[in-house]
């Protein structure tokens, strides 16, 4: 599998069935998005008084840590493992992406319609003086100089949702784990740093931690009408988008996610390597949170591939228990 397959075109099904192909590059994916949303309403940010009811940047990153915190034990947990000034920017990071994420996921109103103007946001020269996440978000960029057309990669990952509830191919899903996973890799890589060489093993490293969500989440994804693993997988195990759709659970089905699987399993091992590229005072957390969701695939086996009914998670003493042989496995790789 390639780094970053051709840009071809992912697949998504509307209500009637019919296959529609959308394009995949970043600057087209916005396009569509503000399309989508009516661009000739969205609001216009007055940027005449931009400390009106503004928040302080320690605030602001406050939130971010409280986020992450919350939304994410895994994430808060390898984080922890990290120095304070780069600890706080990689929430600050998981943050935005969460917020960007639940736009779609939860909204509140037209998900369209809000995450193009979180987008319009987000690529303002000046965060709005109230929103701690942009705010710490933007300390940030700018503090890194992290890279504007990865963040709209990160974006257009977000937006693919909107439209997208099918994939033809894995190497179509591989575009959609790259922009929401493989890139905030590469942001973190802006702020903790990294050797040359470091990019292609961050990809795979991001696409095997998004292989473990959509693993995990089948059932609740389907659930909202959605079904990530590729429509080439289901046929090759006698599956269809109904029996995934109403929570079919026989040896096909559990053939199938073992197949999905091992191809992560595969993708964490080809990834590990790259950690012995990464600044020594980041190695840990980035080893925790690659084998601490890893171990998440084991719990998957141990349900016996139910994902529909159950949800695969490791408890806190259980990451702790793991860090000692990963920080072996770490101190092996960077000798080697």
């Amino acid at each position: 599998m390639p780094l970053n397959p051709p840009h071809r075109l992912a697949l998504s099904i509307p209500p009637g069935g019919e296959y529609i192909g959308q394009p995949l590059p970043a600057e087209e994916q916005l396009a569509q998005l503000f399309l989508l949303a009516g661009a000739s309403s969205l609001s216009r940010q007055n940027d005449e008084h931009p400390t009106e009811g503004s928040i302080s940047l320690s605030e602001a990153y406050r939130v971010c840590y409280q986020a992450t915190r919350q939304h994410s034990k895994s994430f808060f947990f390898s984080t922890q493992l990290l120095p304070s000034e780069k600890r706080r920017s990689i929430r600050a990071l998981y943050a935005f992406g969460r917020m960007s994420d639940d736009i779609v996921d939860h909204p509140d109103s037209d998900p369209a319609y809000a995450l193009a103007e979180w987008v319009r946001k987000v690529q303002s020269p000046r965060a709005p003086a109230n929103d701690p996440i942009l705010l710490a978000w933007n300390d940030t960029c700018a503090r890194y100089e992290i890279d504007g057309a990865l963040v709209n990669e990160l974006l257009a990952g977000f937006a693919m949702d909107l439209t997208i509830t099918r994939y033809q191919t894995f190497a179509d899903l591989w575009l959609y784990c790259y922009r929401v996973a493989s890139v905030v890799g590469l942001l973190s890589m802006g702020v903790i740093g990294a050797a040359p060489g470091a990019t292609s093993y961050a990809i795979k490293l991001g696409v095997a931690l998004q292989m473990t969500n959509i693993i995990r989440d089948v059932g609740e994804d389907a659930r909202r009408g959605r079904i990530y693993l590729p429509q080439e997988d289901l046929r090759a195990f006698g599956l269809s988008d109904d029996d995934i759709l109403s929570g079919v659970y026989d040896d096909q089905f559990r053939a199938l996610m073992q197949f999905q699987l091992a191809r992560a399993h595969r993708l964490y091992d080809e990834s590990w390597p790259g950690i012995a590229l990464l600044p020594y005072d980041s190695r840990l957390a980035v080893g925790a949170a690659a084998r601490v969701y890893r171990g998440i695939l084991d719990k998957v086996a141990a349900n016996k591939y139910d994902v529909h009914t159950k949800r695969a998670f490791l408890t806190l003493r259980e990451k702790f228990l793991m860090l000692p042989r990963i920080w072996r496995d770490i101190r092996r790789l960077s000798s080697q």
